[in-house]
């Protein structure tokens, strides 16, 4: 396997620099033993002008299937001559991706000593992969490298130039192109170290669970908003469903704090187990002691069960689920056939996962629920045609200027024929006596509604999207303050849930029509 990196410069800043940041003398030719045959890196030519760095990997077929415990390129335990004979010693494939790595760590981290100035700049680069495999074929190379700013040349070769009738091989020549100001060199190995192998779309090695933590540190920056992000992870990851979940999840939650302008920890917050609100449970589950208040939490629960239950919904949304408390009591009561947990934090959804025991569920009861990421902030198809959605203690950890998103998420998009909203009562929190007064309940608030507020925002929804809404209390009504909770049970109007049967009619008559074709 063969690649080539070329940059030029200037006297003020030569091109020699590249033996600085790759970390590799260009007057030496030097070797390192890789698990899977020998590494050598050389300098075709190294001038102020024009400097090159080459990367030679001589691939051991017999370590190599040492390695790979005897099976084979695909899998197959009965493939013994391809086990010996094929193209990894002459392609690239994963195996450079790793020798990459391994011989230029400090370069694709950016870490250079002698020169961190050089290190933090775009340099004009040129990358050459003489035999490359392509599964998708050049559409697919360009369909990769052009969003991150590389000009690529990639041009298939021919199964053999003697006979031009039987066409391309799956390989190209590859050529890929930056000026100088778009990409830093460190940037510009990443992405060699994850596209290489996702172009092979194999993986000659054993692909664990820590793949997705180098997937993510070598995508930084870049792989969260490449159009082409499903193909890589699962081309990556070996099309392993679970860990290409997991990298998309971890993704979607950098997506979402870039656009939040805020740190993945600020989103990823639904687990806060040292802040629980006044009067809510202060541990997973607590069950009404015998001459023990019951707690705020486990009342607004019976609340939302009763509303959804008078509703006659069988399909129900919790949107904002955090640790699974309502859905674990959606779970108890047959009348409810699909419960579905969506949050935007990955943590509270592992915690709502290990409480519903997803794992050790029985499969008649395991298609009753389902848990996965999404924003309120954002329209999402996997949420239209549900009979109830549920927003409890949720709207109220979202500044007020997203609101608008979330109601049009939620009321002009998904659309379930019943809504329940709750919020705290902020009237009622002189009642605390372990309440600071002019403290929210939780840190994480970032407003608390009067009855009068929560009353006009809610009136003005139900207006705008052709709901009618009722107010309900919450917990014990103080003829002064008012309740400690607030729910607002929006109903969709009855020619609005004639449209809404009209539309999924439609959608489904479409859908099966496509089927059909297909």
């Amino acid at each position: 396997m063969f690649l080539t990196i070329t940059t030029t410069g200037t006297p003020e800043r030569p091109a020699t620099d590249l033996g600085f940041l790759l970390h590799k003398h260009p007057g030496k030719t030097q070797e390192f033993s890789t698990s899977y045959g020998t590494a050598h890196v050389l300098y075709p030519e190294a001038s102020a002008e024009r400097c090159t760095a080459a990367l030679l990997l001589e691939v051991d077929p017999v370590a190599l299937v040492r390695r790979g415990k005897g099976k084979g390129r695909g899998g197959a335990p009965d493939a013994a001559l391809a086990q010996y004979v094929n193209d990894r010693p002459y392609a690239a494939s994963s195996l450079l991706a790793v020798a990459l790595s391994a011989v230029f760590s400090s370069a694709m981290r950016g870490v250079c000593a002698a020169r961190p100035e050089r290190a933090a700049q775009p340099l004009p680069l040129r990358v050459e992969v003489p035999a490359l495999p392509a599964r998708g074929g050049a559409e697919l190379v360009r369909a990769l490298f052009e969003p991150l700013g590389w000009t690529v040349t990639a041009t298939p070769v021919p199964l053999d130039e003697r006979f031009p009738e039987w066409g391309d091989s799956r390989y190209v020549s590859l050529v890929l192109d930056v000026p100088e100001g778009k990409l830093t060199l460190g940037e510009a190995l990443r992405h060699l170290y994850v596209l290489l192998p996702v172009l092979d779309d194999a993986k000659h090695y054993w692909v664990s669970p820590d793949e997705v933590d180098k997937l993510l540190r070598a995508g930084e920056g870049w792989l969260a908003d490449h159009p082409e992000q499903q193909v890589i992870t699962s081309r990556y990851l070996a099309r392993r469903w679970s860990l290409t979940r997991e990298a998309r999840e971890r993704l979607e939650l950098v997506r979402l704090a870039d656009v939040d302008d805020t740190d993945v920890a600020e989103i990823d917050n639904a687990v806060d187990e040292d802040s629980a609100a006044p009067g809510e449970e202060s541990a997973p589950d607590l069950e009404e002691a015998e001459g023990k208040p019951v707690p705020l939490a486990v009342r607004r629960r019976e609340a939302i069960l009763a509303a959804l239950t008078t509703a006659g919904a069988g399909r129900v949304l919790d949107l904002g689920c955090g640790e699974g408390h309502l859905v674990q009591a959606l779970l108890k009561d047959t009348r409810f056939t699909e419960i579905v947990g969506v949050d935007v934090s990955m943590r509270a959804l592992t915690v709502a996962s290990r409480r519903l025991k997803l794992d050790r569920m029985g499969e008649r009861q395991a298609e009753r629920v389902k848990l996965f990421q999404g924003s309120l902030a954002y329209t999402d198809k996997r949420l239209k045609g549900y009979d109830a959605a549920v927003l409890s203690e949720v709207i109220e950890h979202l500044d007020v200027e997203r609101l608008p998103a979330l109601e049009y998420a939620v009321f002009g998009s998904a659309r379930p024929r019943t809504v329940l909203v709750t919020t705290p009562n902020v009237e009622y929190n002189v009642r605390w006596e372990t309440l600071p007064a002019g403290h929210v309940r939780h840190r994480d608030h970032r407003f608390e509604w009067t009855r009068e507020e929560f009353g006009a925002w809610a009136r003005q929804v139900a207006e705008r999207h052709g709901y009618d809404v009722d107010l309900v209390p919450v917990g014990d009504d103080d003829p002064e303050v008012g309740p400690p909770t607030q729910m607002a049970v929006f109903t969709q109007t009855e020619q609005q849930t004639q449209h809404t049967k009209n539309t999924q009619h439609t959608q489904h008559a479409k859908n099966a029509k496509e089927v059909r074709a297909a």
